[in-house]
């Protein structure tokens, strides 16, 4: 969406919501929603302001030596964003400028949430927060607002997921085979190939297909596997060998800008027999998976919108049945955006308990885990709620891939 198209959708969900304004506060990219709604041309130095009223235009309260940095009608950018402009020089200026803005707004929406309960929401320090109240206005959360506004995928944002995730479930699967490939040919138990020596035919097969990530991927072998965000390095690494356990999580998006990730887990046994643990535990962890994806489905047919801590507790309520609730140490999922790890909804009862609503627009993942001291389990798959229900949207794994090393 445009920067114009934005405030519109913003202001739909304000005067739907009986909220008179968004109040959108940054100082030096503390806040990367204010980004997404209106992004400076450069460098930012001091505090910004970004207030979008239910009705009229956008007004944007800027320090004079910033001020160069969105001016948009220097620029050959066709479809400009359409806000008034107010300078300030001084602490007090700023102040009093903030109090006309908010002369008619008695409740404003800001990046805060009470408690901190979703600290991917909290992006306003609290003195921020003190200093719009005490100009009269009385702070709400956000956090609706920002996913509706900011974080429903496009069209084209969720091609590209698709074509993204179907390429990660590719190059998982050539990881799985040049394991064994290598441990075929090995002479010596020297030459095998390690964590990171996979890590990084990953990453180079990301290049390939022209995918981009900022980090990872995850690839653990055994004890290793219960560490859920353990990354081998070239000093910290270990050997594969038969027997071994091995799980990958890899997380990557295409180049364009826009464009926003796929995620995925799976996981691999090298040799023709699976011990019965985790076998056990696979099918635990699967089977739970299934059913939080399953639950949305049924949510949906009967008219109900399920808030994100609802799909946590249906697959944590399985996991525990079962008797492994203590190792199942994270939430069930994260919201998916330009950014691996979304500011939308998280599907989450433990760490947090999200309240935000799986609304029609927003990706996630689903990935419980089971982390047992010699081994770990996680199963991550894509989802998308679409106006017509939620799906899978990455490949899903229903078996253990077996690596045979003769």
């Amino acid at each position: 969406m445009s920067q114009n198209q934005i405030f519109e959708t913003c202001q739909q969900f304000l005067a739907s919501n009986d909220i008179p304004g968004w109040l959108i506060h940054d100082y030096r990219n503390s806040n990367p929603i204010f980004n997404q709604v209106l992004p400076s041309l450069g460098h930012v130095t001091r505090p910004t302001l970004l207030y979008i009223p239910a009705l009229g235009k956008p007004m944007l309260l800027v320090h004079h030596v910033d001020a160069g940095k969105f001016a948009y009608q220097d620029t050959l950018s066709s479809d400009k964003p359409d806000f008034d402009l107010t300078v300030y020089q001084s602490r007090n200026s700023m102040v009093d400028s903030l109090q006309s803005i908010l002369r008619d707004a008695p409740r404003v929406a800001m990046e805060y949430s009470p408690n901190n309960d979703l600290p991917r929401v909290s992006r306003v320090d609290a003195g921020t927060v003190e200093l719009v109240r005490s100009l009269g206005s009385e702070v709400v959360s956000s956090a609706d607002l920002m996913q509706f506004s900011t974080q429903r995928w496009s069209t084209d944002q969720l091609s590209g997921h698709k074509r993204a995730a179907a390429k990660l479930g590719n190059i998982v699967n050539q990881a799985f085979e040049l394991i064994g490939t290598q441990l075929k040919n090995a002479r010596h138990t020297s030459d095998a190939p390690s964590e990171f020596f996979i890590a990084e035919y990953i990453r180079q097969r990301f290049l390939e297909e022209n995918l981009t990530t900022a980090d990872g991927p995850i690839v653990s072998i055994n004890s290793h596997c219960s560490d859920p965000h353990y990354e081998p390095t070239p000093e910290n690494t270990s050997i594969f060998r038969p027997g071994d356990w091995v799980l990958i999580d890899l997380w990557a998006k295409e180049s364009s800008p826009s464009s926003v990730y796929a995620d995925i887990t799976w996981v691999a046994y090298i040799g023709a027999q699976i011990p019965r643990q985790i076998s056990e535990v696979f099918e635990t962890v699967i089977e739970a998976r299934d059913s939080a994806l399953e639950f949305l489905k049924t949510s949906f047919e009967h008219g109900a919108v399920n808030q994100g801590w609802e799909v946590d507790k249906v697959a944590r309520d399985y996991i525990n049945s079962k008797g492994y609730g203590e190792f199942f140490t994270h939430r069930l999922g994260h919201s998916i955006s330009y950014e691996v790890h979304g500011e939308a909804v998280n599907l989450d009862n433990f760490e947090t308990h999200d309240n935000r609503s799986i609304i029609p627009g927003i990706g996630f993942s689903i990935e419980p885990g089971i982390y047992l001291p010699d081994f770990g389990v996680r199963s991550e798959i894509d989802a998308y709620m679409s106006e017509d229900g939620p799906y899978a949207t990455s490949p899903v794994q229903r078996d253990i891939v077996l690596i045979s090393a003769d």
